[in-house]
């Protein structure tokens, strides 16, 4: 199986329109698709051009999600931002803009898809946003960013923390004492049972919360009292 062959005009016509961008430099663009099993030279392949996009993406993600989530503490933005920039998340990108019909490859290497390539895909996506910094400046490579994340950080509430950690951390560092759970009511039978739970961090507040096991009850009322002491953003 012989690499995969350079990019061809309507390659790049192709990609121009799925981009949003016209490249000036098409060879910086090549080489943002071109795997290190086709050159090995760092000068040839995106491997120095993924480590300029990975930190272009992070102040593009960090500032849209400065600007989307203005009361929202520097745990929950970071939280977020980690998950916004992750192999996966940039993987996904990839995949939606079917990049991988385009990424040069070696011979040792079959197939793109998968999650067992998922990071060589997730590479390709920070060496593009790379390419286009270079190429036309950090609008251009903002414009881009927006328009493949900008909903993804909107729907960032996924990515939230699990509540009753956050809770601990935060319990911690104000107060140096972990929150208190306490079961206050236990209704229903046994074989479906609701748990109505209290959780009190001393000093700054409490709140209750209710679920069908005594976990979710817990996890609840930690998520009410985060929202209520404004570290996290109201649901």
């Amino acid at each position: 199986m012989k690499p995969k062959r350079a990019l061809s005009n309507a390659d790049r016509d192709r990609l121009t329109e799925i981009i949003g961008h016209t490249f000036s430099d098409t060879a910086r663009l090549e080489r943002a698709l071109t795997h290190s099993s086709v050159h090995r030279s760092g000068q040839g392949n995106y491997e120095r051009l993924e480590f300029l996009g990975d930190r272009v993406l992070g102040l593009v993600i960090a500032e849209l999600l400065f600007s989307l989530f203005p009361s929202a503490k520097e745990g929950d933005l970071s939280v977020r931002l980690n998950q916004l920039v992750s192999a996966e998340t940039c993987a996904a990108v990839a995949d939606e803009l079917e990049l991988y019909q385009f990424i040069r490859t070696g011979s040792d290497i079959k197939s793109l898809k998968g999650k067992r390539m998922q990071n060589v895909r997730a590479d390709v996506m920070e060496s593009l946003i790379a390419a286009i910094f270079l190429d036309a400046g950090l609008e251009a490579a903002r414009a881009f960013i927006l328009k493949n994340w900008e909903r993804r950080a909107r729907a960032s509430e996924q990515a939230r923390r699990d509540a009753k950690t956050e809770l601990q951390e935060w319990a911690h560092s104000q107060t140096g004492e972990a929150p208190a759970y306490s079961i206050i009511e236990r209704t229903g039978p046994d074989h479906d049972p609701l748990f109505k739970v209290r959780v009190d961090v001393e000093g700054e507040g409490s709140a209750v919360g209710s679920g069908r096991s005594r976990r979710n009850a817990e996890q609840h009322a930690a998520t009410k009292l985060l929202e209520e002491l404004g570290v996290w953003e109201p649901s």
